[in-house]
């Protein structure tokens, strides 16, 4: 491998790829940062007041929210007054030469600042302009503000989990937050590779409803196939089984039986062979219908067994389950260490890096920064001198101190 083919591995597979960041809270730094985990250059160019999640705690540790780390490492900030004509001037310089504009400003915000995508793509025609939503900007929630649990409850996806004694609960993880981001980092990519062909970027949108919606399978289909409204099930799943949490004597366990053959296997685990060939429960169909008949015979065989030893048992003998385990067990499990899942860095921690690429591997290079810590080397790569710095500095568009968010 020659040098230069060396320092392409190390420095990821969008070395080169150039992000100017406007986005704040989950969805849209989620994004960057998968991009940057990929040695994408992302310029984080965050408001006065900073992004919101800097202050989302406790806990901080040296300053920093926990929120705010999980989604911003491999990033430069640099934080600019967007209100000022000084500060948008800066964003213009900057764009000069990026691959990516994202921002999640509420829809019109960049247009009544002219500075929509008709005139950047005028001025920077392989410009990709990357926006991410509540609900878009046209329609009957057009240009409202959107937050992950609000959109779970509109979208359905509170209608699907829970129990029919909790009633509708929301999702534990920020899903749908995160699902956009993706969805973002996805059409990027495919917007990138459509570039090489026409030589042109585009504007394109990812809303948060949208990727909410998107999400319902299979209540959705199942709805469209029957006509029936989709019931609450708990942890069970509405079409397979048994797909469900079973107490053990130690931890629970969950079952994620797909096929007929995985039954029988289970049921020979249990020392019951001969249940796989009850009429109630020998297709999933069967079981289906007998979904309840199956809950009371699987429980008792699973309520003396050692929920973790089990588990692995079971997926030893190709029958898929998993034991419960808790948010310390995942990040000290030896398959987590394995699939290098626990990164560190200069005394912080994440979960890593997912896709795992062969020659380009992602990694992390930087730990999140501090508010507006590299404005002034940004502002010197896009060809500003010392004196115009410090005139940006003394005009109030380059910020290198947090201001205090309004009250």
């Amino acid at each position: 491998m020659t040098k230069t083919s060396q320092a392409a591995t190390a420095a990821g597979a969008l070395a080169g790829f150039k992000v100017i960041d406007l986005t704040r809270v989950l969805g849209g730094p989620y994004c960057t940062q998968i991009l940057g985990d990929h040695g994408a250059s992302i310029i984080k160019v965050e408001p006065p007041q900073g992004d919101e999640t800097r202050g989302w705690g406790p806990p901080f540790r040296d300053g920093f929210s926990s929120y705010f780390v999980n989604v911003n490492r491999n990033k430069r900030s640099l934080g600019l007054d967007l209100t000022k004509p000084q500060g948008r001037a800066v964003l213009m310089r900057l764009l000069d030469g990026a691959d990516v504009v994202i921002e999640n400003f509420k829809p019109g915000t960049m247009e009544r600042w002219g500075i929509g995508y008709d005139v950047l793509s005028a001025k920077y025609p392989r410009l990709i302009h990357c926006r991410i939503s509540g609900f878009g900007a046209t329609g009957p929630f057009g240009g409202a503000p959107g937050y992950d649990a609000a959109v779970q409850a509109w979208a359905g996806l509170m209608s699907t989990n829970g129990s029919p004694e909790s009633g509708p609960m929301r999702i534990g993880t920020a899903l749908v937050d995160m699902v956009t981001g993706l969805y973002a980092g996805f059409g990027i990519m495919i917007a990138a590779r459509e570039r090489e062909i026409s030589g042109k970027g585009q504007f394109l949108e990812t809303t948060l409803y949208d990727c909410a919606v998107a999400l319902t399978h299979p209540f959705a289909q199942n709805y469209f196939f029957s006509g029936k409204m989709p019931q609450l099930t708990g942890s069970a799943h509405p079409t397979i089984a048994p797909y469900n949490l079973y107490p053990t004597k130690t931890r629970p366990i969950f079952l994620a039986v797909g096929n007929d053959r995985q039954f029988r296997r289970l049921c020979e685990e249990l020392g019951a062979p001969k249940l796989a060939e009850d009429a109630r429960f020998r297709t999933n169909a069967d079981r289906q219908i007998n979904r309840q008949a199956l809950e009371d015979t699987l429980k008792p065989l699973l309520a003396e067994k050692d929920g973790i030893a089990f588990a692995e048992h079971l997926m030893e003998t190709g029958v898929p389950a998993g034991a419960a385990m808790s948010i310390p067990d995942v990040f000290a499990h030896p398959h987590t260490l394995h699939r290098d899942m626990l990164v560190e860095k200069d005394g912080f921690k994440w979960a890593g890096v997912p896709i795992k690429f062969e020659r380009t591997p992602g990694h992390v290079r930087s730990i999140p920064p501090r508010f507006g810590a590299d404005g002034r080397a940004v502002l010197r790569e896009a060809g500003y001198s010392a004196a115009e710095i410090e005139d940006l500095a003394k005009t109030g568009a380059l910020y290198e101190v947090q201001a205090k968010a309004p009250e």
